[in-house]
């Protein structure tokens, strides 16, 4: 399996509407920080985000996060 890319050294800080979202774990979607197929062929799965209502969260940019897909601050260490 490939290693993620970083996709930016800080966390996305997001309003998100109640929904299912997938955020992009390889790091390569150019849709940051959600999913655009882009991971297909290396061995990286997004990570299914389930939100039930409107709310801010801060989504990992390293793609390092022990606590995928929020930010744990593994960026900070990086």
């Amino acid at each position: 399996m490939a290693e993620p890319r970083i996709a930016q050294s800080e966390p996305y800080a997001v309003e998100l509407e109640p929904g299912t979202y997938w955020w992009c774990a390889c790091g390569k979607s150019l849709d940051q920080p959600f999913c655009d197929g882009s991971h297909k062929g290396t061995g990286i799965s997004p990570v299914k985000l389930e939100i039930e209502s409107r709310t801010k969260v801060w989504l990992c940019g390293c793609k390092q996060s022990a606590d995928q897909p929020f930010c744990d601050g593994s960026h900070k260490s990086l």
